[in-house]
């Protein structure tokens, strides 16, 4: 099974929170990308990079992705191969050309966001769940999620343990 990371607008591909959480999924026994989409600024053109990239991947994958890339990981939620979603401080409803109401999202799906972020509002990630029941963490945190990341490590952590569990039976 694959987890693949999308980073955010000012981020790249093997960021802080990346590294950390490549980490843990490695430990479980994941296999780890990380899209490169410095250089592409219009979100939908990073969607249609990940969707292409989940095209060459046959077996199951968990999309990871924070603020920016939390968007275009959510986008392609719906790909036959995703078997699930944790996102870090969700770009959702501030543009794009995707409809968060009624995007198609695997069974499990997480969401972490930090209640002093600033650039995302944690309101969007609230509505989110909400219309979706999908799990959801508000942390004593900022965008970056920086502060929190050990607990993020534990959550995500936790949250990969049930494919290994699915993977066994």
């Amino acid at each position: 099974m694959n987890v693949v990371f999308s980073h955010g607008k000012e981020s790249g591909p093997w960021g802080t929170k990346i590294k950390e959480l490549a980490k843990v999924a490695k430990e479980k026994g994941f296999e780890v990308d990380s899209i490169d989409y410095q250089g592409i600024d219009n979100v939908d053109e990073r969607v249609l990079k990940l969707r292409q990239k989940l095209t060459f991947i046959k077996e199951p994958v968990v999309l990871v992705g924070s603020s920016m890339g939390g968007y275009v990981a959510t986008a392609c939620a719906g790909e036959p191969t995703c078997k699930g979603l944790f996102v870090l401080a969700p770009a959702f409803y501030l543009g794009g050309s995707v409809n968060f109401d009624i995007v198609a999202l695997p069974e499990s799906t997480a969401i972490v966001h930090g209640w002093r972020d600033d650039i995302v509002p944690v309101e969007n990630s609230w509505r989110f769940a909400k219309q979706h029941s999908a799990e959801l963490h508000i942390l004593d945190d900022d965008h970056r999620l920086i502060g929190t990341l050990p607990k993020i490590s534990t959550l995500f952590s936790q949250f990969l343990s049930q494919f290994k569990t699915q993977d066994a039976n």
